[in-house]
């Protein structure tokens, strides 16, 4: 019997083995659906008021989280394009590249961003240069293309089953749980991996809303010449920021200056100048320091302290790279969540019963109480007269 354990216990730790080592080789991928489970989930629990499938309610949840960012990158590119072209364009920047250049050799004008003007321009051999280097990186190109396109296979379908199958694998772990020790934990931990993580994704889409009217409001009242570019675009870009610790939500505005004041430092015009700083000090105040400092403790979780979370999202990056942006805080919360119910009871404590809430302050709500009324009352205060006459070793009087 014991021989059989042996090899049904290595049998489990070959298997386990393989699978973390499977986990930890896709751990990138695997971080960020979880993040994305914890942070749609009640969005897809909200659909189930509608009788939809869960299949149904999971698909709608990946795509209306995966459309609308397809549709905002896609957008920023085309745009980041046709704006780099209309300014090199409008300034002589072709003209002022050194001569040692060999990806400027032979071009002398842009070609248009059509699919004709790519096809004159590849005829005309002004894509030689960048075909040349394409084909010399081939290697590389693919692994990094099939390798990003891998990692968001692996998100979506496993976000999906996530959202499908999560209370399954809850039920299977409950199975192990020894004196509700387990099951306290695990159900601390996702309620507090749930408040955490949304939590990022309503700070996200508050920034971004309030990015999007504060740069509106500020082209509103502003000359044309120092005008925030897509100021929607703009503030939708700053709410994704607001997750990148540290530098944050200054990597969209701190450009965002510096593109909008270069016309002006080429123009000469430096007292408009004054503008520019106007909109930086709104955007550090209105829509960095005041979101951060009010939204913060409401967006946190109940047990995570708000300044060790904040830790977690400078430090996580630095130590596991940029997936640690979210794995951080999450190793963050299951170790103070075991630290605050598995293991005092580990030690030797016994829980602590929650005391019952005296909610009875005022005469008016002992009043306001619903009592019996009829039989049913004078039954409950001939019971009590009872009771108080057995503790005096007494009889009670009858009164008819």
């Amino acid at each position: 019997m014991n021989e059989r354990r042996l090899i049904v216990a290595t049998f489990g730790l070959l298997v386990a083995t393989i699978t973390a080592y499977v986990a930890y080789r896709f751990i990138v991928a695997f971080t960020v659906s979880i993040f994305l489970y914890y942070s749609t989930r009640r969005f897809y629990n909200e659909l189930g008021r509608f009788r939809l499938p869960k299949r149904i309610r999971a698909m709608l949840t990946i795509s209306v989280l995966a459309v609308p960012l397809v549709l905002l990158l896609s957008y920023t590119i085309v745009l980041l394009a046709v704006e780099a072209r209309a300014f090199i364009e409008t300034y002589p920047v072709v003209d002022a590249v050194p001569d040692g250049i060999v990806w400027f050799d032979g071009i002398n004008e842009l070609p248009e961003p059509t699919i004709g003007g790519i096809i004159d321009a590849y005829q005309t051999g002004q894509l030689d240069v960048f075909i040349d280097f394409a084909a010399e990186h081939a290697a590389f190109v693919t692994s990094l293309v099939t390798g990003l396109l891998l990692n968001l296979l692996i998100i979506a379908v496993v976000t999906y089953y996530f959202l499908i199958d999560g209370s399954k694998f809850r039920s299977w772990l409950l199975r192990f749980d020894d004196d509700a020790i387990v099951r306290e934990f695990f159900e601390a931990a996702d309620e507090e991996l749930e408040a955490v993580l949304f939590g990022n994704l309503l700070n996200v889409i508050v920034i971004s809303i309030i990015a999007i009217v504060v740069f509106t409001a500020y082209n509103a009242v502003v000359p044309t010449a120092v005008e925030v570019p897509y100021p929607s675009l703009a503030g939708a870009l700053t709410g994704i920021a607001s997750l990148i610790p540290v530098v944050g939500m200054k990597i969209v505005y701190l450009p965002l200056a510096g593109i909008t004041s270069l016309p002006i430092a080429l123009g000469g015009d430096l007292a408009l100048f004054g503008y520019i700083v106007g909109f930086l000090v709104l955007a550090a105040v209105v829509v960095d320091t005041i979101p951060d400092l009010v939204l913060r403790p409401y967006l946190s979780g109940k047990r995570t302290h708000v300044g060790l979370l904040m830790l977690a999202y400078i430090f996580g990056p630095i130590v596991f790279g940029f997936y640690g942006l979210f794995f951080a805080p999450m190793i963050l919360v299951l170790g103070l969540t075991f630290a605050d119910t598995a293991l005092p009871r580990l030690l030797g404590a016994e829980p602590t019963p929650e005391p019952t809430p005296n909610t009875q302050t005022r005469l008016d709500e002992f009043r306001s109480e619903r009592r019996p009324s009829g039989r049913s009352w004078r039954a409950t205060l001939r019971r009590g007269v009872d009771r108080r006459a057995d503790d005096d070793g007494t009889q009670p009087s009858r009164q008819s």
